[in-house]
């Protein structure tokens, strides 16, 4: 199954987003959406699991939005909070990935058998930090991510 992991758009979708997140069975955005806009696109795209970022909490859009959320694909157990300083206090054993953005810095890492993965920031350049998001192929028994640059 093919999953696309955004973050950080801050109210832009960049049409090279668009076209990467095409043909995914899943859309897990990390928060710092932007527009309820956004959401729509990407619902339009495959089904949708999101949550506020820092800069969605006060939108009038976002107040149905979670700021943390469970879920299973493919029988992983995911964990999704847009500050990886959130994860600790919500972790257990049994979660198996955690998506996390903020940092706008992409990153995957594997601690034991959990992985950890920021697709960072699809949305406008922060400081030199590339423009990215990320694609996870998940079965019922492996998860391989990769971080695709959007733009250079």
């Amino acid at each position: 199954m093919k999953v696309g992991v955004i973050s950080d758009t801050h109210g832009l979708l960049r049409p090279e987003a668009v076209a990467a997140l095409e043909g995914c069975e899943a859309i897990i955005h990390a928060g710092d959406i932007g527009s309820q806009d956004i959401v729509e696109q990407l619902s339009a795209i495959a089904p949708l699991h999101i949550v506020r970022g820092n800069n969605d909490m006060a939108a009038a859009w976002a107040t149905s939005i979670a700021d943390h959320l469970r879920f299973a694909i493919e029988g992983w157990h995911i964990l999704l909070v847009h500050d990886i300083a959130g994860v600790p206090a919500l972790l257990d054993d049994r979660v198996k990935l955690v998506i996390t953005g903020h940092s706008h810095k992409p990153r995957i890492e594997w601690r034991g058998d959990t992985l950890y993965l920021n697709p960072g920031s699809a949305g406008r350049r922060r400081f030199k930090l590339p423009v990215t998001l990320a694609l996870l192929e998940m079965s019922a028994d492996s998860m391989e991510p990769s971080i695709v640059r959007l733009v250079d």
